[in-house]
């Protein structure tokens, strides 16, 4: 067991691990981090569970350790779960249970309406919020190494040390500025089960390149990328070794029907040729086969004219403007491509809704009504409304 300080518990056994959810069970917040590997794997190795909540922090050692009895307090959903940047962390937990922790509070979304800008880090935001410093130097250990030393865990134990005191301290300025009902849409999208396991016939839809794709050829590509899933998951490898994005884009436009075809596909190597080579000439010829009624739809991504991308540019500086007058990211309001569907005519965009409306919604449509223009006054960004011709 690694030398460290009384408030950190190193818990590797049994015993000790039946200790700690003593202590946890009750809580009615739980900070969690996660510390893993997956350069080689589908699936995340993971090497350490950190956890903390009030008077408790600890380090806990799955690779020594069943974490079933700590799993089932994570997974009390009278138990609020703390994260920071939570998606891989919940992927991690729906790999260990087919399901994730909830509810979720992640300290990162919640920083995005405190002004801290988009996806701010967590050692940044320990850094604004608490003015504490942390250590990088264990960066890049290698978590599944043992025995791991007292600045390894040290360093392990920060991410919930701080991160239990930044979540009470968003807490209290959330609530103050009545914005903490803002997020439950976004934690619950993050909570959603089907986030983390997409289905079999979308995931192409993730694959670089499709959008370059006939809607015939996407429908080739579609039971690639299904086939290439259902092999990695299998072997636990990386999806890239199984087949990389560039080789099913060119698979799925030249669709051979032999192997001295699929031969000629750069990046087809040998080993997979006569592995898989049948089995990929089959998805691609029962892809061919498919009625074109159920072939996937290709994008068809607005194309705007030069006056309207002009205005978009006008709707982004709406944005901002009211994004640095609320402390609220812009991001976290819309995007550009959604305002681009506003311009196009879109009338059912999130920013149309609930409190993005409230704080910019409204105005954008006024902007584009030509009920409300922008001014520079004083070298700054003014919003008011329109004089009638």
């Amino acid at each position: 067991m690694p030398d460290v300080p009384e408030k950190t518990l190193f818990i590797d056994t049994e015993s000790a691990l039946a200790e700690l959810c003593d202590k946890l069970r009750g809580q009615p917040v739980l900070a969690l981090d996660t510390e893993f590997l997956r350069e080689k794997t589908y699936y995340a190795q993971l090497c350490l569970l950190q956890v903390a909540a009030d008077g408790v922090i600890a380090c806990v050692d799955p690779l020594a350790l069943d974490l079933a009895p700590l799993l089932d307090i994570i997974y009390d959903p009278a138990v609020i779960k703390v994260m920071h940047s939570a998606r891989q962390d919940m992927e991690i937990f729906f790999d260990l249970r087919g399901d994730v922790p909830r509810p979720l509070f992640d300290t990162q979304i919640a920083a995005t309406l405190m002004g801290f800008g988009e996806q701010v880090g967590y050692a940044n935001l320990v850094q604004k919020m608490l003015s504490v410093t942390l250590d990088k130097a264990a960066t890049r250990t290698d978590w599944s190494q043992r025995p791991l030393d007292a600045e390894q865990v040290n360093y392990a134990a920060d991410d919930v040390r701080h991160l239990f005191t930044v979540y009470h301290q968003q807490m209290e300025v959330l609530s103050s500025k009545g914005r903490l009902e803002w997020l439950q849409a976004d934690f619950d999208e993050m909570s959603d089960r089907s986030t983390y396991a997409p289905a079999p016939e979308n995931l192409w839809k993730r694959v670089r390149g499709a959008q370059k794709l006939s809607p015939p050829q996407l429908a080739v590509l579609r039971g690639l990328a299904a086939w290439r899933e259902e092999r990695a998951q299998a072997s636990n490898r990386p999806r890239r070794w199984i087949l990389k994005d560039e080789v099913m884009v060119d698979l799925a436009r030249r669709s051979p029907d032999q192997l001295n075809g699929l031969a000629k596909i750069r990046g087809i190597e040998e080993r997979l040729l006569n592995r898989h080579g049948e089995t990929l000439l089959n998805v691609i010829a029962e892809a061919k086969s498919t009625d074109p009624a159920g072939w996937p739809a290709k994008s068809k991504g607005q194309r705007l004219s030069a006056e309207q991308d002009a205005v978009v540019d006008l709707l982004m500086a709406v944005l901002r403007l009211r994004g640095n007058q609320h402390d609220v990211s812009p991001a976290l309001l819309a995007s550009r491509k959604q305002l681009e569907a506003l311009v196009a005519g879109d009338t059912d965009s999130a920013v149309l809704h609930g409190w993005r409306a409230e704080l910019v919604g409204h105005d954008l449509q006024a902007v584009l009504a030509g009920k409300a223009m922008l001014r520079v006054v004083d070298g700054g960004l003014e919003l008011i409304p329109s004089t009638p011709s």
